[in-house]
Formats: C-alpha cells, sequence, structure tokens
C-alpha cells in the first residue's frame, strides 16, 4: 500500500542526502545466539562452538570490518560499553534502535525482544557522537521505548529512499504499521510504501533490510517474496529511480539484500557486503552494481551465521552534522 504523507508534520527542510559517510559499530562484547530473536529470525544458526570461541571470532571479524571502512575513508563512531550495563547478545547490530537525520535529530525505536530493549543507551550514543564533532539538537522517542506493545525496528525494517522521500517496509511483528506512519509524518517522508512477504517457509521476512537495499542509483530487492499483488506496484516504482537488481530467496539468505552504499571522505561510492554475499551475486550483478560504488567484501560469516544479520545491520548510519 503507499500511504500519503501529512504535510504539517514534515520539519523544516535541510539540504537532502541519500548516502551517509560516517556510521555507528557496536563491538560483539556479549554475541552470542540470541535464543529471543530465533523465533521468527530464520537466518539464525546454531553452531558447534563455545561462546568464548563465538566472541573472539566475532570482535576479530568486527575489528577487521572497522579498519577495512576506515581505510576506504568511511569515517567510524566506535560505541563501547561495560557488559556489567546487561547482558545484549545482538548489540553488534544498532541500526535496529536509533536513527540519525542532517538536523541533528536522534529517534529512537521500541524493539520486540526484550534482550534488545537492552541496547538502547542514548547516552552512550550521544557522548561517542560528541566525543567527535557531531551534533545532536534532539533525541525523539517513537513509541514506548522500554515497555513497548507495538514494534518499528528503525532501518531493520524501513528502506529509506532520502532522495526521493520514501520510505519502504515489509510489514511484520517488528514492523507496525502505525508507528511506521507516525515515523514517516515526523521525520518528513513524503510517501511510504509497505507491502507482505512470504518466505518459503510461509513466514513474513523478520527484517526488511535482507530482502532489499537502495543506494542512490540502484536497488536490490528480493521480489519472490512479495505478495504478487503487490510486488509489480513496488518494482515499478523503484524503476522510476533507480536500476533494479532483482535476488533469489537463496541469494537472499546469503544475505545480498543486507549491503549498504557508502560515501567516502573523498566523496567516492563504496557498498560494502558480507564475503557471503559477494561470493553469491552472480557476475552481471556485480558488474552492475559496480557502476554504482567499489564493491567492499567483508568476512562476517561467525556473525552473519549466529546473528542471522550481516554487514548492513552492523551499520548504523550517521548523518548528523559536525
Amino acid at each position: 500500500m503507499v500511504a500519503p504523507i501529512k504535510k504539517d508534520t514534515i520539519p523544516s527542510q535541510v539540504t537532502v542526502t541519500h548516502v551517509a559517510n560516517a556510521v555507528v559499530m557496536v563491538p560483539p562484547v556479549d554475541f552470542k545466539f540470541n535464543e529471543e530473536t530465533s523465533s521468527d529470525n530464520e537466518f539464525q544458526n546454531v553452531i558447534s562452538l563455545s561462546d568464548v570461541e563465538i566472541r573472539e571470532k566475532a570482535l576479530a571479524e568486527f575489528n577487521n570490518m572497522v579498519d577495512v571502512l576506515r581505510q576506504h575513508g568511511v569515517d567510524v563512531t566506535v560505541m563501547k560499553y561495560s557488559q556489567n550495563e546487561g547482558e545484549t547478545p545482538d548489540a553488534v547490530f544498532p541500526n535496529n534502535w536509533f536513527s540519525t537525520t542532517p538536523a541533528g535529530d536522534v529517534f529512537l525505536f521500541p524493539m520486540a525482544c526484550e534482550n534488545r530493549r537492552r541496547e538502547v543507551r542514548p547516552n552512550r550514543l550521544s557522548q561517542a557522537l560528541r566525543d567527535e564533532g557531531y551534533q545532536i539538537k534532539a533525541i525523539r522517542e517513537l513509541g514506548d521505548i522500554s515497555s513497548p506493545r507495538v514494534f518499528l525496528e528503525s532501518t531493520g525494517v524501513m528502506i529509506m529512499d532520502h532522495t526521493n522521500s520514501t520510505i519502504y517496509a515489509a510489514l511484520s511483528v517488528r514492523c507496525d504499521r502505525d508507528l511506521l506512519q507516525e515515523y514517516a509524518d515526523k521525520a518528513g517522508f513524503k510517501e511510504l510504501i509497505y507491502f507482505d512477504t512470504k518466505m518459503a517457509s510461509g513466514s513474513p521476512v523478520y527484517h526488511t533490510n535482507v530482502m532489499m537495499a537502495v543506494g542512490e542509483g540502484f536497488a536490490v530487492i528480493c521480489d519472490e517474496i512479495i505478495e504478487e499483488f503487490e510486488r509489480r506496484r513496488v518494482i515499478n516504482k523503484l524503476k522510476k529511480t533507480k536500476e533494479v537488481i532483482t535476488i533469489t530467496e537463496a541469494q537472499m539468505g546469503q544475505f545480498c539484500g543486507n549491503i549498504l552504499q557508502l560515501r567516502t571522505d573523498k566523496d567516492e561510492r563504496v557498498i560494502a557486503m558480507s564475503s557471503s554475499a559477494y561470493n553469491a551475486f552472480t557476475p552481471e550483478q556485480k558488474r552492475v552494481l559496480r557502476r554504482h560504488g567499489k564493491l567492499i567484501p567483508l568476512d562476517v560469516s561467525t556473525i552473519e551465521t549466529i546473528g542471522g544479520g550481516s554487514v548492513r545491520c552492523m551499520l548504523a548510519e550517521n548523518f548528523l552534522p559536525r
């Protein structure tokens, strides 16, 4: 469905940019298989390693990813925290609990699983960002952050096309339609396109960002899991402004939809993705993607196998002014 946005809620205009040149990442110090999220995240898997071994491998993958992105000229803020603040096995996926705007707003979002709500640490986030010179004008909560009954897991469920002021969203337990509309109104998006999905298992996809990514001039989408009567509408909308790459459900399972276009300090474009995604894209699909940026494959195999999320989930875009 396409939903109009109330014009009287759109904030004052700021410079629109689609591609962030800065991100926030959170180290996986508590990382392990999250039983709470596994009920609807079919991408999670148990492997035969101890929790200590898993965390060592996850931290190595995380640190390498930070180094590689910085080497390519992407500004990375690492938000550190103490393990004494409560166990947070999925803290490495910060894009699910906050988002930022060029106007200086930080939005906080209600998450479905109780142990993921412990990740919401606005004071830690604010300090980490301000230490690097970023300006936060307001922290805005959407819905009930601490004890929510409905959920909206930020850019996990909302794929934002900033250039065309449009949000794409796959409805699920983690993506409430009313909260989705509320955010779109408050953040000033002009169009909201939401749809239903069904994977081979019969369940909806848990997060939109595992099936879909939108860059400045391209989009990657697993359109075969969208209900047929909505599929054509979504694809036709994307094709108006994007070069569309359709992926299969098998490719989605290798996280080909979980990629993110970023901007370097030289104003060049790069596309971050996992090694498994890179290897699963066809040569032709990679050729098309390279028209929109240098491809950066990153080995996060432990994190994506156990956590059920990949490179894009690990990157919370930072659009704040400096």
